[in-house]
């Protein structure tokens, strides 16, 4: 296992777990890359709700399941977009990778949307909205997961030094 291998580790996650303020945290822990497919693919395809619109969600999944692969490879932290476990080619892949699976409650969702201005999450009732999305993928990432941390009520800076200090055990 090369050093990258012994650091690189997945986060799955809903919408508003904290993927990327933890990844943030646990990269700099581990000394590497944080990697936000999502940000790979806004960078390089244009934002995700045009792509969406324009080539459709296959289309999508297809440019997602390749950022995975290349972020896999390239090693680090890598924060996935909260859909990306709805494809099996995706989840084939995370098969050989330490994958943390960010948990979190719908009253601490609540919290964290209110005024956000996720496409997803667009419309009338936001929270009703996460629910309908969280149920539709809740087993993908249960399956995927190596381990599972709550970031419900707990400071972003603990739960990323847990999530260190169980990576680091794994080597």
């Amino acid at each position: 296992m090369s050093e990258t291998d012994e650091t690189t580790l997945v986060l799955v996650g809903p919408m508003a777990a904290g993927k990327t303020s933890i990844g943030r945290r646990v990269a700099r822990r581990l000394g590497v890359a944080l990697i936000d497919t999502d940000k790979r693919i806004t960078a390089e395809h244009g934002q995700i709700s045009e792509v969406f619109a324009v080539q459709g969600e296959a289309y999508f999944r297809d440019l997602e399941r390749a950022a995975v692969a290349e972020a896999l490879e390239a090693g680090g932290v890598i924060s996935l977009g909260g859909g990306a476990v709805t494809d099996a080619g995706t989840r084939a892949l995370l098969q050989a990778y330490p994958v943390v699976y960010l948990a979190v409650s719908e009253e601490a969702v609540a919290d964290r949307i209110r005024g956000s201005k996720r496409p997803l999450l667009a419309g009338d009732d936001p929270l009703e909205r996460w629910k309908r999305i969280f149920a539709e993928r809740r087993d993908w990432y249960e399956e995927v997961a190596t381990v599972t941390f709550d970031t419900s009520r707990r400071p972003m800076q603990r739960i990323a030094d847990e999530i260190v200090a169980w990576r680091r055990e794994l080597r």
